[in-house]
């Protein structure tokens, strides 16, 4: 691992990252272009794009995305930039589109991305429209979730989630039924929200509630390439779960996988502002009663952790922008987690400094 955002030390002796990469519009920006846009995003669920023509729009990074089905049953993602001025070829999500049609102007594309028709043309001299398509990019799925990825080279999605399939079995997340999406603003850096999801560390002191659902001592972290995993079994739950164990994977960069008997949980965090974050929940439930009849538990549950995260996420902001803070060295029992994310965050940092000119 590299050394760009501090030393990269062996997690016994490692610190945590300096607050000068949590603070300030360098700090967003080095992410938007280093990490975000050069990462698998999650943008989608394989059943808002079931059939030919349906459509979603996204923002990776900073760049306005488009992914639609094709005739042919693809999936596709392009830049939702017009190659005439930049116009948007959708502004909203759709069903059975026969074609994309920028909003500015007209000029109109087929499902694969190739300019069929471009209005009022015929006097441009060399002006060929087979010549002209719309900028692809990487997408992919797996479980249902669609990705897309702006980076041309990188592991391939399949990579990135190797083995936590097999891991959860016999869970199967994508037979699982949508239920809602809850989103929070969260007045602090989008890592400090990561960080805080990567360890147990905190749980006896801010989650009182899920402490007692969790065995703390049993509680452990597992790391590979591309994501980590939190473990515990459930226990004195009054059947909101059940029997079995919680898992919580965090998938590099900015993806969370909260899976439990019955109930799974997808989490994504995006940067909205140097000091500010969105976070999304979505909630989706196993096609039985048993499962049906928890989720009201479950909201109010998970309601009183978010507000427990909140409050010390937007704590530890203000403590980072104090001034008054140096990176302090990190629990090698506890937040083997956070050391792993911040060792990807310095590898990405790293690359991109040594790609500069």
């Amino acid at each position: 691992m590299s050394e760009a955002g501090g030393i990269a030390e062996p997690l016994e002796r490692a610190r945590a990252l300096p607050a000068s990469y949590y603070v300030g519009p360098q700090a967003l920006d080095r992410d938007v272009e280093c990490v975000l846009g050069q990462s698998w995003q999650l943008v989608a669920h394989e059943r808002q794009l079931s059939g030919a023509g349906d459509h979603v729009v996204a923002t990776v990074g900073r760049t306005p995305v488009l992914v639609v089905r094709g005739d042919d049953g693809a999936l596709r993602a392009f830049a939702n930039v017009c190659r005439h001025r930049a116009g948007p070829l959708a502004l909203e999500d759709g069903r059975g589109a026969r074609a994309l049609h920028c909003r500015y102007h007209g000029w109109t594309y087929d499902l694969e991305g190739r300019l069929r028709h471009a209005p009022e043309m015929g006097g441009a001299t060399d002006f060929h429209k087979e010549d002209i398509r719309l900028r692809p990019f990487r997408t992919g799925s797996w479980q249902g979730l669609v990705f897309v990825s702006l980076a041309g080279d990188g592991p391939a999605l399949e990579e990135v989630y190797d083995g936590i399939t097999g891991r959860i079995a016999p869970i199967d997340l994508s037979t699982m039924e949508f239920a809602r999406r809850d989103t929070y603003e969260v007045a602090c850096n989008w890592k400090v929200y990561v960080d805080n999801f990567l360890e147990g560390y905190h749980l006896p002191y801010v989650h009182p509630g899920l402490s007692r659902v969790l065995d703390y001592r049993a509680y452990d972290t597992e790391l590979f390439r591309w994501h980590s995993l939190q473990h515990s079994p459930l226990r004195a739950n009054d059947g909101l779960y059940g029997d079995g164990e919680a898992f919580y994977y965090f998938v590099y960069p900015n993806v969370m996988l909260n899976i439990m008997p019955g109930r799974l949980q997808v989490n994504r965090i995006l940067p909205v502002g140097p000091d500010r974050c969105s976070v999304e929940f979505d909630y989706y439930y196993a096609a039985d009663e048993s499962a049906r009849s928890r989720i009201a538990r479950d909201r109010e549950f998970s309601e009183e952790i978010q507000q427990e995260d909140i409050a010390i996420c937007e704590a530890v902001q203000r403590g980072l922008a104090s001034g008054y803070y140096e990176p302090g060295r990190l629990c090698p029992r506890r937040e083997g987690g956070v050391w792993h994310f911040h060792q990807l965050l310095r590898d990405a940092y790293s690359r991109a400094a040594a790609a500069a000119p």
